[in-house]
């Protein structure tokens, strides 16, 4: 339908995206609702971590529940709108590297967003990354480091022993994926760019 307006697919993309984003904007309110209230409580979850450090685990877990019961905070609501989302984010890893439709569709600098878009060619073949240097990627890399910034702010920190440290994790995850998609669809990384920045932008309207 989009496709019909004569619009270029780099725009359509757009258009696609703040629809995407618009649409589950009431799930990534709650998300963000559930990590407030987590934040909130915290101090008195670790009142009961410490009261409760030397007895049984499920006197422990028994009076955080009600904790969460009295406080009105469901502890997996924050992920219940990541995993309906899910099946959009990997329906878009499916369409964009196989769509006849964006065979040689340029945009901005890309010649094909159904290839990867190299503004540099290296001289040699670095393991994992290729020979070529993708600026869609580097943007989403850099677009998901920083969204990843502020929403781990957002999060209470964790502190139980044994635990990895999630954060680190979270910012190890966007350098990753700088490696991964170097030789996907442009298209793809392009879109994952902007629903960062969207992301970002919807973070700070709930915030204030």
């Amino acid at each position: 339908w989009l496709e019909n307006t004569g619009l270029s697919y780099g725009i359509i993309i757009l258009i696609l995206t703040v629809a995407i984003k618009l649409v589950l904007s009431p799930l990534t309110f709650k998300n963000y609702l559930s990590s407030a209230k987590m934040r909130v409580i915290k101090p008195e979850v670790d009142e009961i971590n410490e009261k409760f450090k030397d007895a049984d685990p499920m006197k422990k877990q028994q009076a955080t529940m009600d904790l969460y019961r009295k406080t009105g905070v469901n502890p997996f609501s924050g992920c219940i709108p990541m995993l309906i989302q899910l099946p959009i984010l990997y329906a878009m890893f499916r369409f964009f590297p196989s769509s006849i439709q964006l065979r040689h569709e340029p945009f901005l600098w890309a010649d094909d967003l159904s290839s990867y878009d190299s503004i540099l060619s290296l001289p040699f073949s670095i393991p994992a990354y290729g020979d070529h240097v993708s600026l869609f990627t580097i943007l989403m890399a850099v677009s998901m480091f920083f969204y990843t910034i502020y929403n781990t702010n957002q999060m209470p920190q964790q502190n139980q022993p044994g635990m990895p440290n999630m954060k680190v994790i979270m910012y190890i995850f966007p350098f990753m994926m700088l490696f991964f998609f170097n030789g996907f669809a442009s298209g793809l990384s392009y879109y994952y760019f902007l629903a960062n920045v969207f992301s970002i932008g919807q973070m700070l309207v709930i915030k204030n």
